[in-house]
């Protein structure tokens, strides 16, 4: 019987990275298990669920520990979606809400579904003074890579009010700063979007990005 695509039974997509709100996320899929969730979710405009690994690999391999993953993860939306040869799909997603895994169910064919709980979304807070280097940064280095990349799906241009949001300013730069997986977890599992920013700025400040 095939599953509803509800968030009593929302398909997961666990990779080696983490989504964030606002996020994207460009997906080149192959696996049978996927290429059938992405079509469903694609036909019916229902999103899928990405969640962290915490033990094994993307794709299956033969001998590999079997997948285990994080409880919180991020509703994934199809953006954009090509066909480019029979058994490839590729896809533009963006991430939505985070949610939390309640019950998880491994199918037959591979594919993970769970019944998961909406997080609440950040709230708005304005970014204070003293970290507002950190959303200039941001802004240059965003614009940085649209003149690499034009590309329209590509290209984030930020508005005043995401540049002076906590949250939105602080999940930008926990996708772009090369920090572990765990850590990148960690921080979009945080509750407090100011706080969330506060550890953002300590990472560009040591680095040197953000002084």
């Amino acid at each position: 019987m095939t599953q509803p695509l509800t968030l009593s039974s929302l398909p997961l997509f666990p990779l080696g990275s983490v989504l964030f709100p606002g996020g994207v996320l460009a997906l080149r899929v192959f696996e049978v298990r996927y290429l059938d969730m992405v079509r469903k979710c694609h036909q019916a405009g229902a999103p899928f669920g990405v969640v962290a690994l915490t033990q094994g690999h993307e794709v299956r391999q033969a001998g590999a520990p079997e997948e285990r993953f994080h409880d919180i993860g991020t509703l994934a939306v199809i953006e954009h979606i090509e066909h480019p040869q029979p058994g490839l799909i590729t896809l533009q997603c963006r991430g939505s809400q985070r949610f939390r895994i309640t019950q998880r169910h491994h199918l037959p064919h591979g594919l993970w579904i769970a019944d998961v709980g909406h997080l609440d979304p950040d709230l708005t807070v304005p970014i204070p003074d003293d970290l507002k280097k950190a959303a200039i940064a941001l802004a240059q280095v965003l614009y940085t890579l649209q003149q690499r990349d034009p590309a329209p799906h590509n290209a984030i241009t930020p508005t005043a009010a995401q540049l002076d949001d906590c949250g939105w300013v602080a999940n930008r730069w926990c996708e772009l700063l090369p920090v572990p997986l765990e850590l990148k977890q960690r921080l979009m599992e945080l509750d407090n979007p100011l706080v969330r920013l506060e550890l953002v700025g300590d990472v560009l400040e040591r680095t040197g990005i953000a002084q």
